[in-house]
C-alpha cells in the first residue's frame, strides 16, 4: 500500500531547507509510520534531490513525523530555478512511498 493510505504531508521551506511532516489520519497508525518511515527510507526516496542530511523529528503528540532535507530546494527560493522552488510538490513524492501491508 502506498503511505497516502494513512497518512497526509505538509510541506514548509527555509532558503535551502525543506521540511515534510507526514501526519497519521488515525494515531493508531503512528506506532506504524514511526517503525516504517526511517531517514534512511527518506534519504532513499529524495536521493535526487536532498544533496545532504535528512533529519527525523518525532511528534507523538501529533501523531507526526517532520523530516528536515538540507540542501533540497536547489539554493533556495530566491535562487532556485526550478518550477517548484518552494518544493511543495515533495509531499506527494513523500505519500507515493510503498508502505507494508498491515
Amino acid at each position: 500500500m502506498r503511505l497516502h493510505q494513512i497518512a497526509h504531508c505538509r510541506t514548509g521551506d527555509k532558503g535551502n531547507i525543506s521540511n515534510i511532516s507526514v501526519i497519521a489520519y488515525d494515531r493508531a497508525h503512528f506506532d506504524l509510520l514511526r517503525k516504517i518511515l526511517t531517514s534512511q527510507q527518506v534519504a532513499t526516496r529524495f536521493a535526487n534531490i536532498a544533496g545532504g542530511p535528512i533529519e527525523r523529528y518525532e511528534l507523538p503528540q501529533l501523531g507526526a513525523l517532520n523530516f528536515v532535507l538540507h540542501n533540497a530546494l536547489g539554493g533556495g527560493v530566491t535562487r532556485s530555478l526550478a518550477l517548484d522552488a518552494h518544493g511543495k510538490c515533495l509531499a506527494s513524492a513523500m505519500l507515493d512511498i510503498e508502505i507494508p501491508d498491515f
